[in-house]
């Protein structure tokens, strides 16, 4: 047979039945389909049984009164708690502080890192960002102890300078937000611009180089190009940012320990919900606090995620 035939020349799967073909596409397909399946099947048992099964049970919780339904009984009473508002407005001011520091400078750092060309400074730029990340809450806040300390901290000509003779005035309440939002900020910013540098290393290069041929400068090429092609990731660490700083807890509780009482056990409220649930033994009206904080962030959320447009396509 001529080798100059279509016959011989055409690969050997174009030669197989259509039918074959089809089978073994959709065989391959399954194969696939099963394997997903199988590695998300534990991330969503554990969703199941330790996040929608718990929410559904707070939900009835926040509206019954041992088993009978009162309506929103639970959540007069927490709201005319005198304990309730301040502590919405602490959250509120933290939140506040530490998301406008998270958007800023961790999109800022990750330009700045994304800009080193020498490759060894890069790498130990990121690495040196990420290193707090790694250390627990509560080992973070331990740490950050010695720090606020002025008789100990590394930076005791600085606490000093401002006024901070001890760790109980450097923790007072007027200042506490702004440092319980430099210990989340140093904690888990590092994540984040490892993150964000990722994705400025997914911008097309034909993109930056245009920008470079039509004597676009690094300021210009971050704020009209790259800032803006980052704006789903900015959205998407704002809508986790935001639901992480809306359960704060941890911080205002090791700080209140190592204060002996100068931080408030209700500082927060997540701290008050704990207080209701373990002090008072109400779990109804934890319940209630701990579905209002849910609104509101997924409230919040809604809004990041259709200003940030993260789910139009490309």
């Amino acid at each position: 047979m001529s080798t100059n035939t279509p016959l011989a020349a055409a690969p050997l799967t174009e030669r197989q039945p259509a039918g074959v073909r089809r089978g073994r596409a959709g065989s391959t397909t399954r194969a696939q389909a099963v394997t997903g399946y199988f590695f998300v099947s534990g991330y969503t048992l554990f969703l199941v049984f330790f996040g929608i099964l718990p929410a559904l049970y707070a939900v009835f919780l926040a509206f019954t009164k041992q088993g009978a339904f009162v309506g929103v009984d639970n959540f007069a009473r927490v709201f005319a708690d005198y304990r309730f508002l301040p502590a919405v407005a602490h959250v509120a001011a933290y939140v506040a502080i530490w998301l406008v520091a998270l958007l800023l400078f961790v999109v800022l750092l990750a330009l700045i890192v994304h800009a080193i060309r020498v490759r060894w400074l890069s790498n130990a730029s990121r690495f040196i960002f990420y290193i707090p990340g790694a250390l627990a809450g509560a080992a973070s806040v331990m740490l950050w102890l010695f720090v606020l300390d002025p008789t100990v901290s590394p930076v005791s000509f600085l606490l000093r300078a401002l006024g901070s003779e001890s760790l109980v005035t450097t923790v007072q309440l007027d200042s506490l937000p702004i440092v319980l939002a430099i210990i989340a900020f140093w904690t888990g910013a590092g994540g984040w611009i490892v993150i964000m540098y990722g994705a400025l290393n997914n911008i097309s290069t034909d993109v930056m180089e245009a920008a470079r041929i039509d004597g676009s400068g690094p300021i210009s090429t971050a704020w009209y190009i790259q800032i803006p092609l980052l704006r789903k990731w900015i959205s998407y660490m704002a809508i986790l940012s935001l639901a992480a700083g809306t359960q704060l807890f941890v911080e205002p509780r090791v700080l209140s320990q190592a204060t002996r009482g100068v931080v408030p056990q209700d500082y927060s409220l997540n701290q008050l919900a704990f207080l209701y649930a373990f002090r008072q033994n109400d779990f109804n009206g934890s319940a209630a606090i701990s579905l209002v904080l849910l609104v509101v962030a997924l409230g919040l959320s809604v809004f990041f995620v259709f200003r940030g447009g993260l789910f139009e396509r490309d």
